[in-house]
């Protein structure tokens, strides 16, 4: 008996003392969602890859919004959403505890501007990711004067831009903005 407590003695402590001390979690521990919506372009690829449908986005037209949304109660912790995020605006972060007293507390919701074409005025994107796709052709050719003169290109939608673009006018103008002329 003796000897038994002399073991006991040795090992120490097997336990934690959880929930009075906070526990620690190991590297690259995948917790809870955290979303921040100034980063968020409304793109919606993490709607798209997440498989337990946890993150939504619905576009309203008539009010010219797009809303995204988050339900933790489904979420599965997978970090699909983090991979696919092409601005990081969901990372995971090593909070585990999510208990709620209503389940209200569960959703996060952000809502965005959608942008309109300015020939058919019909909505398409947001105006953050069509603000970011313009930058990011600024940094990319060097050359704002070129960029300029494809934003009317850009701000329209896919069905105008394929118009714009089959029609001879569209490709003649294209070809000169490619080529650096002036009409």
């Amino acid at each position: 008996m003796l000897k038994l407590f002399k073991t006991i003695l040795k090992t120490g402590e097997a336990t934690v003392k959880y929930p009075f001390k906070p526990l620690e979690v190991c590297p690259g521990f995948r917790g809870k969602p955290v979303y921040d919506a100034e980063q968020c372009i409304a793109c919606g690829a993490c709607t798209v890859a997440c498989p337990a449908n946890a993150l939504t986005m619905e576009t309203d037209t008539t009010t010219g919004e797009r809303v995204w949304q988050i339900f933790y109660g489904r979420c599965i912790f997978c970090a699909r959403c983090e991979e696919v995020c092409p601005t990081r605006a969901i990372v995971l972060s090593e909070e585990f505890e999510l208990a709620v007293t209503q389940k209200a507390d569960l959703y996060t919701t952000a809502t965005f501007a959608l942008h309109s074409c300015p020939q058919c005025n019909q909505p398409f994107t947001t105006k953050k990711a069509l603000a970011l796709t313009m930058d990011l052709l600024a940094q990319s050719s060097g050359d704002p004067d070129t960029v300029e003169a494809l934003r009317e290109v850009y701000e329209c939608c896919p069905g105008c831009r394929q118009k714009y673009n089959l029609s001879t006018n569209g490709s003649l103008r294209m070809r000169q903005i490619a080529v650096g002329e002036k009409s």
